[in-house]
């Protein structure tokens, strides 16, 4: 089962990792991140795990995901 991501869900992961590369990442956007995740794990019934792992394939290596 191909894991579902949301737009918001993807645009959130990216201003983490833009901060995170900055190396100016803050708890806020970290618990947003977060918080996002899994409730739209819990929304879609997939694993907050899985929809972390997909969502960070797809933000910090979007050719791997390109696979799958």
């Amino acid at each position: 089962m191909a894991i579902e991501l949301s737009d918001e869900l993807i645009e959130l992961e990216r201003a983490a990792w833009a901060e995170q590369q900055q190396n100016r990442l803050t708890v806020e956007t970290a618990q947003a991140v977060q918080a996002a995740i899994t409730a739209h794990a819990e929304a879609t019934g997939q694993s907050r795990y899985e929809v972390e792992r997909a969502l960070k394939i797809a933000v910090r290596h979007p050719a791997e995901g390109d696979d799958s």
